[in-house]
């Protein structure tokens, strides 16, 4: 008899689909499925119009290849019956799986999966519904099984494995926990070095491509957001054990050695929720992966301690501090803004100033002002003032030209500013742990007599002994440690006068060969801040020291 389409009742498509996780964890196959669907299509006398598969598609969106493919094939008419091996290969949400009966009945087709444990009836109906709604339940008590076991994993002090560590470690044999990969980690070291010594995100991607050195997932050519990322991580800034131990269980603290130092790879900091979208173009329709990620509360997060990076404290936050507000230049109204990517900021709300365009086609002028000047309410900022785009762009390369044609003013200001930063610091801590040092050796000697004498007994003697030791090699970690960090520091006085010296050359050579990029590049190297102020004024600061702004157009002086 035909059907309500004028066709045979006996045709019939197929309809598998697996997601990439249940592939990896159980072998659920496309193959299985399919071979399955042949013999009961055959058996039932069904003829095959076509076999659809949704390779690594997710059940919880109807946005798949393989299902628009189905849907199309019913809506065109021909088809009588879709099989799937189970219920949940068409849908993993009842409402979806709804959705698609009722859409292929009004072509005259069923949905049919072999699991089915019902008939057309309303009874029928009612049962595979509840076998819906107990799947979905089974589903979500395993996801929060599942999440609350990997929580526990963290809490425990084990690396939660993902398809690949963060770059610089690789995982142990078990997969619990983390070791230094050294060729990758001085890879890491030389990143956090050149950022620290003034070179841009662009010249080191620039650096790492050229030498052939290959990304955390195997590309040719690294990005700008994946190097801010990696300077933001925690798994290479070093903490000591007291840090630590506020973060960890005592469990997990009492396996730690009270005299390394360890890195922190935090697990749990944000929520994600993946989806996929269709979009019709002019060649046809495109699906699309979607994934939201949410930030959850810091006291949420799990701290897990890893071995320590051997980058020094100093020297990540050097790096952080030179990338705090970088962001990506301007190019709005087909231009190069040089001084944007957080180089000028606003003196009342600290926003980095943003480039706007006023005037029709061949009238426009640009300029750059607060993007939080025309907001209400707390967010309100009083600095209302333009500033011409090209007039103040040209001001400040007039100036960093000048200076880059005389290198050595340049390192003269470079040079002060290290000084200070190590003799107002450094020689105050190594002063700090050498005293300590000595003060420990005066107790050992105090706890040594008091034995002799009888007035503590050999355990007790043994326990404050244990004690000091203990204290001491603390002592000496630091005193080494800041030590380190002014051998570092002369490295990089050393480091960034050579960049100097080669954005001087080239400026020898001609200071008509900068583009506004390089010059943007430049600043950056510099580390040049500019300020805009609500009355006009614009300070300026080179390598961390101000300079004169008693003007609107101040001189730039190091």
């Amino acid at each position: 008899m035909p059907s309500a389409n004028g066709h045979s009742p006996k045709r019939a498509v197929l309809y598998a689909r697996v997601s990439t996780d249940e592939q990896a964890r159980s072998g659920y196959s496309l193959a299985q499925q399919l071979e399955a669907l042949r013999a009961y299509a055959a058996r039932e006398g069904y003829k095959v119009l076509e076999e659809v598969t949704d390779p690594g598609q997710s059940g919880a969106s109807l946005a798949r290849p393989g299902m628009d493919k189905v849907r199309d094939h019913v809506a065109a008419g021909g088809v009588s019956v879709v099989f799937a091996q189970d219920r949940d290969r068409f849908a993993r949400e009842p409402a979806y799986h709804y959705l698609l009966r009722r859409e292929f009945e009004e072509h005259g087709c069923k949905l049919k999966a072999l699991n089915d444990r019902g008939d057309d009836s309303p009874e029928g109906e009612l049962t595979d519904g509840m076998l819906d709604q107990l799947a979905k339940y089974q589903r979500a008590k395993t996801a929060e099984q599942s999440r609350r076991g990997k929580r526990q994993k963290a809490r425990q002090g084990k690396i939660v494995a993902s398809h690949s560590p963060v770059y610089g470690f690789r995982y142990t044999k078990d997969r619990k926990g983390y070791e230094v990969d050294e060729a990758k980690m001085r890879v890491v070291r030389r990143i956090f070095e050149e950022i620290a010594a003034g070179r841009t995100l662009r010249s080191i991607k620039r650096g790492l491509d050229g030498d052939g050195i290959p990304t955390p997932g195997g590309g040719q050519f690294w990005s700008h957001a994946y190097l801010k990322q990696l300077i933001a991580h925690d798994v290479y800034r070093p903490h000591a054990y007291q840090e630590l131990e506020g973060l960890v269980s005592p469990d997990v603290a009492a396996r730690l050695d009270p005299n390394k130092i360890y890195g922190i790879w935090w697990f749990g900091r944000k929520r994600h929720h993946q989806g996929q979208r269709s979009e019709n173009g002019p060649d046809g329709r495109h699906y699309r992966k979607t994934k939201k990620s949410i930030w959850l509360d810091r006291e949420q997060w799990i701290a897990v301690p890893v071995p320590d990076s051997g980058i020094s404290r100093e020297l990540i936050d050097a790096a952080r501090e030179r990338v705090k507000y970088n962001r990506p230049a301007a190019k709005t109204g087909a231009r190069f803004w040089e001084l944007s990517g957080g180089i000028w900021r606003c003196a009342s709300c600290g926003r980095a100033m943003s480039g706007t365009r006023v005037g029709s086609q061949g009238k426009r002028r640009f300029y750059y002002r607060c993007p939080n000047h025309a907001a209400s309410g707390p967010k309100a900022c009083p600095n209302n003032k333009n500033h011409p785009a090209e007039k103040v762009e040209a001001e400040v390369w007039e100036e960093v030209s000048s200076l880059l044609t005389e290198p050595e003013r340049l390192q003269a200001g470079v040079a002060r500013m290290l000084e200070d930063q190590r003799r107002g610091n450094l020689e105050r801590e190594m002063r700090l742990w050498a005293k300590r040092l000595a003060d420990v050796d005066a107790k050992r000697s105090r706890y040594q007599n008091m034995a002799a004498e009888g007035l503590i007994d050999f355990d007790e003697l043994r326990a404050k002994l244990d004690a000091l030791e203990t204290a001491r090699k603390t002592a000496a970690r630091e005193l080494e440690a800041v030590r380190s960090h002014a051998e570092q520091l002369a490295s990089l006085k050393l480091e960034t006068e050579a960049l100097i010296e080669a954005y001087s050359y080239r400026a020898r050579e001609g200071l008509d060969l900068y583009t506004p990029q390089d010059r943007h590049d430049a600043y950056r190297a510099l580390g040049l801040k500019v300020t805009a102020h609500p009355d006009g004024t614009v300070e300026r600061t080179l390598y961390g020291r101000p300079v004169c702004s008693n003007s609107k157009t101040p001189r730039l002086s190091p």
